[in-house]
């Protein structure tokens, strides 16, 4: 298989071109596709835990750790405690932080908007069942038939390979 057949290589190429896209945007405010990600899904009014923060965005505590603390040292948030759990904090925009948060918007909504202009309704249709279907299969867990940890083969997966030979 070419890397040009390699389903995986055009999800990965294609994504790295939009974060540098994303990327060079998030630059005009000294700021980065992460931070740009984290204003976008920080409530407006009320703030947001940081706690739920990480897993709306699929990223890790530790690097979201060291975004938020970029962030508030540059004045985009603050932290007030959360009324609901001592444990956690309530992330919040100030003025600066709200701006930047819009700037995203746009750049977010004129991507989608160009895209909208250039693939047709049928297209972006057959994109998300693939995306779909692509992420079924990873929690479903179905692209490995070896458990490499003990090296045995399980029989669920044993019996679909065993299926497709025949």
């Amino acid at each position: 298989m070419t890397k040009d057949q390699s389903i995986d290589h055009h999800l990965r190429a294609t994504w790295q071109a939009i974060a540098k896209m994303y990327n060079d945007q998030a630059a005009k405010y000294d700021s980065t596709m992460a931070m740009a990600f984290v204003l976008l899904n920080i409530d407006m009014k009320d703030g947001t835990p940081s706690t739920s923060i990480g897993p709306q965005i699929g990223m890790e505590a530790t690097s979201l750790s060291r975004i938020l603390k970029s962030m508030e040292d540059k004045g985009a948030i603050y932290r007030e405690p959360n009324p609901q759990d001592g444990r956690s904090v309530i992330i919040k925009l100030t003025q600066l932080g709200m701006e930047e948060r819009a700037f995203a918007r746009k750049v977010v909504i004129r991507f989608n908007e160009v895209i909208r202009e250039n693939v047709s309704a049928e297209q972006l249709n057959h994109f998300f069942d693939v995306m779909s279907s692509i992420n079924r299969l990873i929690k479903e867990n179905a692209f490995f038939f070896e458990d490499y940890r003990n090296g045995k083969k399980k029989k669920k997966e044993m019996d679909k390979l065993t299926k497709l030979s025949n």
